[in-house]
């Protein structure tokens, strides 16, 4: 399903190729896809999140950065990855990890089943203290 969206979503792409309406500059650029105007993205992210604990000297985040380190090689291989990034708050105690991709690229990865997410996650599970643990999709573009 999410293929089919990203998918419908380049049809869109075609859209850079038709002229501007009444002699205006077309700003959306070959490489991006346009959802509606104004509204531009040629990368998607795929983040990993949980909740950590800060019970026991915060382990659950310690025993969470040690699960990441364990699958980083292998997100870091996967086929046009732009970036990976770590966000941790200690105020509302989230622990994300972003990993960033061309559009174009995104679908390959969707199809392998975000591997090594499945690995990543499960360990994220089995630790004491994480909670709320999820994945999201989304669009991630400097404005």
């Amino acid at each position: 399903m999410k293929t089919a969206i990203v998918l419908s979503l380049f049809a869109a792409f075609a859209s850079a190729f038709s002229a501007a309406p009444n002699g205006q500059r077309r700003t959306t650029s070959l490489s991006a896809i346009e959802i509606c105007e104004g509204v531009e993205f040629d990368t998607i992210s795929r983040e990993w999140r949980c909740k950590w604990s800060p019970d026991d000297d915060k382990k659950s985040l310690v025993e969470a950065q040690k699960a990441l380190e364990s699958v980083l090689p292998d997100v870091k291989s996967v086929e046009g990855v732009e970036g990976v990034q770590r966000v941790v708050c200690g105020g509302c105690l989230d622990f994300k990890v972003v990993t960033t991709l061309p559009a174009d690229k995104f679908g390959e990865w969707e199809e392998k089943g975000f591997e090594p997410e499945s690995k990543f996650i499960e360990k994220l599970k089995s630790i004491d203290g994480l909670s709320v643990v999820e994945t999201q999709t989304y669009t991630n573009m400097p404005v």
